[in-house]
């Protein structure tokens, strides 16, 4: 069978794309620069929303209305509902984005994820079949894998929830209203209860009950002088 040349199917492309552009644009949607962006047919946006330069819409993806979403982002097989940002260089994967969640820049949603709304998920965090709830906020370099974290909760910047034993995975569950203070490990499977507190650079492998504090870390020793003493030697 004869097949087309590769260069006469990229021109097919890009003009199928224009037209699925110029409809959204047709519905209200803002697309800048739609020969940058890369939008498959099955995709959905709703009115108001924007979608910046070089942005990737793929799959069955749904995004709802008044969100933006800017660019180097790559969406795939996911639903955002009305008033979501996804700022610059994510890449999300078969996961659901509730109303008024902020995402990014450079932030990894993998497959499985529930974000609930107005949750904060910041730069270089990556999350793995996970249900963030309400208003969670993750900030900076974390990760978060085979988790379940309460609504109000703050994730401190490096916080890894270490779900693999080398065998098998196991999942965390963090209560509301928690607080995970920065460069702490949660050794899964473990929880942390409701309002309970992680002082920073803590590995916790036991339960931490509701309203406590959990510090898993050794004392610091100081020794003065020292560093003089050793310089000479």
């Amino acid at each position: 069978m004869e097949t087309k040349p590769i260069a006469e199917m990229v021109e097919e492309d890009a003009k199928a794309r224009a037209e699925k552009a110029a409809a959204l644009m047709a519905t209200g949607v803002v697309v800048y620069r739609p020969e940058t962006t890369v939008i498959d047919p099955g995709v959905e946006v709703g009115a108001g929303t924007v979608i910046e330069p070089f942005v990737q819409l793929l799959g069955t993806t749904r995004i709802g209305a008044n969100c933006r979403i800017r660019s180097f982002t790559v969406i795939e097989d996911c639903t955002l509902a009305d008033h979501v940002l996804v700022r610059q260089n994510c890449v999300l994967e078969e996961s659901s984005i509730a109303a008024g969640a902020t995402l990014g820049p450079f932030a990894h949603l993998r497959p499985k994820c529930e974000i609930g709304e107005d949750v904060h998920i910041g730069n270089f965090v990556e999350v793995k079949k996970s249900k963030l709830h309400k208003g969670v906020k993750a900030g900076h370099l974390t990760y978060l894998g085979d988790a379940e974290v309460g609504s109000g909760t703050n994730i401190g910047a490096g916080v890894i929830t270490c779900n693999y034993d080398g065998v098998s995975k196991h999942r965390t569950r963090i209560g509301e209203n928690a607080f995970i203070g920065s460069d702490s490990t949660l050794v899964a499977p473990v929880e942390v209860g409701t309002g309970a507190y992680v002082g920073a650079g803590s590995c916790i492998t036991q339960e931490v009950p509701a309203d406590a504090l959990a510090v898993g870390r050794a004392h610091q020793v100081v020794k003065d002088g020292w560093a003089a003493s050793h310089r000479k030697q």
